[in-house]
């Protein structure tokens, strides 16, 4: 091989050990799959699941799919060609996620999901998620509450390949929907996203200005709702989101936001490694495939107990 020939091998070899650090030795890996981790909650996923595994003896390959399906399967083939132990995954799809854990199974990859579920049983070893509905139930209950069960309202939606952008909904209109006089004006996709929420706030304000309250799937959104109304000088709005983040709970405790609900993402994602791990050493996690874990309200009341999707007693 010539000089430069083994220069540009070593310079790709050198490219390549940057982006994918711990593809090489992964015999005692598990992969750690999730959305972005500019969203707070995916990040606590991440460090929560990383944390634990590190406490068991494992290495971690850490990875992020920002909700996109193909990227997720991409990084399924990278895990499994790596050789991974397991894969815990906040997926990017309920339908299209089916294939890529299929896909680990049939490699001999268990897989054990948290947040969001697939529309399929019996393919992942778990499936824990938040009880998306109950939360949404508290949620509804105090936004009826806070806004004295009258007035016009707007609601921003998750995004719609989600099941739990419509399990939230449909847990806040159970509620909410008993109460004739609360009527709803406006309702849209801001997709988790704070800077949708913020452009989807500012037109909704525009087209109705009556606007006396907000209730959002997630705390991205409200935040991104949240600057909308204060920059239109619209603080009188009562905000609530779902989630539980820092940035929610410091905004409560400034008189912000006025409430948001809990799901713990972090002890969510350290059950799932635990759970891979008594996989790896048993063959069986002794629970149910499909486990719900109870969310938390939480208002001005708890929130200075929350720390990183975590309430202390």
């Amino acid at each position: 091989m010539n000089v430069k020939r083994r220069l540009l091998v070593s310079a790709f070899a050198v490219a390549m050990t940057g982006i994918m650090p711990s593809f090489a030795a992964a015999a005692d890996t598990i992969a750690i799959i999730t959305p972005s981790h500019d969203n707070p909650f995916f990040k606590a996923e991440a460090d929560g699941a990383a944390a634990k595994a590190k406490e068991l003896g494992y290495d971690t390959m850490v990875l992020v799919h920002d909700d996109d399906a193909n990227k997720q399967s991409e990084l399924f083939d990278s895990a499994i060609a790596a050789g991974v132990k397991a894969i815990v995954l906040d997926n990017a799809g309920a339908d299209a996620t089916v294939a890529a854990v299929q896909k680990a199974k049939d490699a001999g990859i268990p897989s054990f999901l948290i947040d969001r579920e697939i529309t399929a049983s019996g393919i992942a070893v778990s499936q824990i998620v938040s009880n998306n509905y109950q939360g949404a139930q508290l949620g509804g209950e105090e936004f009826v509450r806070l806004m004295g069960e009258e007035g016009a309202y707007a609601e921003l939606l998750g995004k719609e390949s989600d099941t739990n952008a419509g399990i939230r909904s449909q847990g806040y209109h159970d509620v909410i929907d008993q109460y004739p006089d609360l009527k709803l004006v406006a309702q849209q996709a801001a997709n988790w996203s704070q800077t949708e929420g913020f452009t989807v706030m500012e037109s909704m304000l525009q087209a109705h200005p009556d606007i006396k309250g907000v209730i959002s799937g997630n705390d991205t959104m409200a935040m991104g709702a949240w600057a909308a109304l204060e920059a239109a000088g619209r603080t009188d709005v009562i905000v609530v989101g779902f989630d539980g983040s820092n940035d929610v709970r410091d905004s409560i405790i400034k008189g912000g936001i006025k409430a948001t609900v809990l799901q713990p993402a972090y002890a969510q994602a350290q059950m799932a490694v635990a759970q891979a791990d008594a996989f790896l050493k048993t063959g069986a996690t002794g629970v149910d495939e499909k486990q719900l874990m109870d969310c938390v309200l939480i208002n001005a009341d708890n929130a200075s107990k929350l720390e990183t999707f975590a309430i202390s007693e």
